[in-house]
């Protein structure tokens, strides 16, 4: 990136809240990726504003990010603008039996604050990696629960910089989707509806959600999670686990054994080998089953064109 370019961003953010060839490996839970041409750290909404500005007047390509879980950067990074929304807007509000969350505000950090007040309902997220953020985008869910049962109303930016609050009647919330996605707009707020309840109760049901993800989840190894959408009717671990692909590995990438859903860095994966590895699952569980799987995973930047 020319100089120039470089200067525009200082002039926005200061020196301290923008990176240049920022290695994606560090903000990605898979810990892989090659490097972002920018790296981007916003700390107030105007200045969100003028990054869009500047991204839409030079016609560079953008992506938001929030804590990185869900993601699969190329090895050769992104040729574009990451604007990260995690450890720079995560203000959390009790008010009343209402939670206001800033779009990097984390689900886990969420849910304590509704524990505390003893408002149950967000129980079900308090495991999910993600943030408020990511979480309204892709509508997440866990444990039977999802975002759009508690869900009050969201404040977005348009890609013009535009502010709107959208009611969760509006949201067109559905399994891993929602118009936040299907329009591209940046989540800036969001605030949560809940219902007084016994603190100890939740407490409880949160320590044995708890215990059940890191019984069944490979939490010790880096991952982004569910690697595979669920196909209708069927689970993607148990039919993963049911083609013999426990353990099948490529390269550094391997399916968990512990749970087949999961793909893990077992150590030194490169992005290739993750999509090396999953398009083989597919494959073999398409001609086993007659089920096509499709990741969950977002993919971003060059997959050697494929």
């Amino acid at each position: 990136m020319k100089e120039e370019m470089r200067q525009k961003f200082i002039e926005i953010l200061g020196n301290n809240r923008v990176l240049f060839d920022e290695p994606m490996s560090q903000h990605t839970t898979f810990r892989i990726g090659g490097p972002a041409d920018v790296f981007a750290m916003p700390e107030n909404y105007e200045q969100i504003r003028e990054v869009l500005r500047l991204c839409r007047e030079e016609k560079l390509p953008f992506f938001v990010l929030g804590n990185g879980s869900n993601l699969l950067v190329s090895d050769s990074g992104y040729r574009g603008v990451i604007i990260q929304m995690d450890r720079n807007m995560e203000e959390i509000r009790v008010e009343g039996e209402e939670i206001h969350a800033c779009a990097g505000a984390l689900l886990s950090s969420v849910a304590v604050a509704a524990r505390n007040a003893s408002l149950t309902g967000f129980e079900f997220a308090g495991g999910i990696p993600g943030t408020i953020g990511g979480a309204a985008v892709m509508n997440a869910g866990a444990y039977g629960g999802e975002l759009k049962d508690v869900l009050k109303e969201v404040t977005v930016m348009t890609r013009k910089g535009e502010i709107l609050t959208i009611p969760a009647e509006k949201m067109e919330m559905g399994y891993r989707t929602s118009i936040i996605k299907t329009a591209g707009y940046l989540v800036l707020e969001a605030v949560i509806s809940l219902k007084k309840g016994d603190e100890e109760a939740i407490r409880a049901t949160m320590k044995d959600l708890s215990e059940r993800r890191t019984e069944k989840q490979p939490l010790d190894y880096p991952s982004a999670g569910s690697t595979f959408k669920r196909p209708e009717g069927y689970f993607a671990g148990k039919l993963i686990m049911d083609s013999g692909l426990r353990g099948y590995r490529a390269g550094g990438a391997q399916v968990s054994e512990k749970h087949c859903g999961f793909v893990i860095n077992a150590g030194g994966a490169t992005a290739e080998d993750v999509r090396t590895l999953m398009e083989h699952v597919i494959e073999v569980v398409r001609e086993k089953y007659g089920v096509t799987l499709e990741p969950e995973v977002k993919f971003l930047g060059d997959f050697n064109g494929r």
